[in-house]
């Protein structure tokens, strides 16, 4: 067992994109360590010839997955845009991952982000002693990745001052990163490009310009279609994590995840799952991300404090959390849901006692 926290995912799937490599003699761009095809089976999941099993990373549209990896393969960058929790980071380190082999050219987004994180800073003892050098310069991930020929990341785009956004026009559309000091300039070597992560609620924040969009070929991760699909993604992950946080007790019971998914699920939408009853709508976004974090919490409190077994008082001490980040609109919204809702649905007694308790 590894001492990380959390490990990248090539090292975590280490095994799998061994196995994918070792069975992929599919044309492979150049400098990738996968093929096209080899990369959505990795990010879909499926069986190799030999029996391995490939676990799905994304559970969703086929048909995204496959246009993401293939504006990879092009000169054009990559803009994953969606709401919190749609999985747009995880999707875009698990492409890093089994293109490049190293999901760590990473920068990220901040409103505190400079120009030196996009394109290079300096060493100053350095540049003191001798002057502007190439020994001087201290490499971005985005400069190392072009040099190395690596998928470089940068997240949460829009909150980027948009002075600094623009710095990647010229990294995108040239595929060089001038550098005036020294009057020299690096030049992409084949097997570079950019995925850049977006948040749909951050529009207004530092909107893209017209000329950055257009270098960037935009996919949008949706929220999960369906209730059964957005359970599983859900149980999915929560196994993976409580095996890395190495958590005591039981799995949850699926029934467990299936009430908290529904909960998050008809709050988002300001209406229940039978369309009879619309809802207030909480402030928060309800995320799928924000779901298995529920459940996960759940699973502590239960397992260091209880049986080991997620029940319903678990899962409401992290519940209530999660739904009011507003105390006074969000409050409201939330003991409504429960006096008309959770109240009155077949076998949620319990946890309408436990929410009832907190709130």
């Amino acid at each position: 067992m590894t001492t990380l926290l959390r490990e990248h995912a090539e090292q975590q799937y280490a095994d799998e994109l061994q196995a994918l490599a070792a069975h992929d003699e599919r044309q492979r761009p150049p400098r990738w360590r996968l093929s096209p095809w080899a990369v959505a089976t990795y990010l879909l999941g499926g069986q190799l010839p030999d029996g391995t099993t490939i676990t799905p990373k994304y559970i969703g549209s086929r048909r995204l997955i496959e246009t993401a990896i293939a504006t990879l393969a092009t000169d054009r960058g990559l803009l994953l845009i969606g709401l919190p929790g749609t999985a747009k980071s995880w999707v875009a380190e698990h492409l890093a991952a089994a293109v490049s082999g190293d999901s760590t050219m990473l920068v990220q987004g901040t409103a505190g982000t400079s120009e030196e994180s996009i394109r290079y800073g300096w060493n100053y003892a350095r540049l003191l002693a001798d002057g502007p050098s190439a020994a001087a310069i201290v490499a971005s991930p985005l400069m190392r990745a072009m040099q190395e020929g690596k998928i470089a990341r940068v997240e949460e785009l829009t909150r980027i001052p948009a002075e600094v956004q623009d710095s990647l026009i010229t990294i995108l559309s040239e595929k060089t990163l001038p550098i005036p000091e020294l009057g020299s300039e690096v030049q992409a070597v084949k097997g570079f490009n950019l995925i850049a992560t977006a948040n749909d609620r951050d529009r207004g924040v530092n909107e893209l310009s017209s000329a950055l969009k257009r270098r960037f070929n935009t996919v949008v991760l949706p929220l999960p279609d369906s209730l059964e699909q957005e359970v599983e993604i859900v149980q999915q992950r929560v196994t993976s994590l409580g095996r890395a946080l190495e958590l005591p007790g039981e799995p949850p019971a699926l029934e467990e995840i299936r009430r908290i998914v529904t909960i998050f699920r008809e709050l988002r939408a300001g209406m229940t799952a039978d369309s009879r009853t619309s809802l207030k709508s909480p402030s928060g976004t309800l995320s799928t991300a924000e779901a298995i974090s529920v459940v996960n919490s759940g699973m502590a409190l239960a397992a260091h404090f209880g049986d080991g077994a997620l029940r319903a008082g678990d899962v409401a001490a992290v519940l209530v959390g999660a739904v009011i980040k507003d105390p006074v609109q969000d409050r409201v919204a939330w003991l409504e849901y429960l006096e008309t809702v959770v109240k009155e649905r077949e076998g949620w007694k319990d946890l309408y006692r436990a929410c009832r308790e907190l709130a």
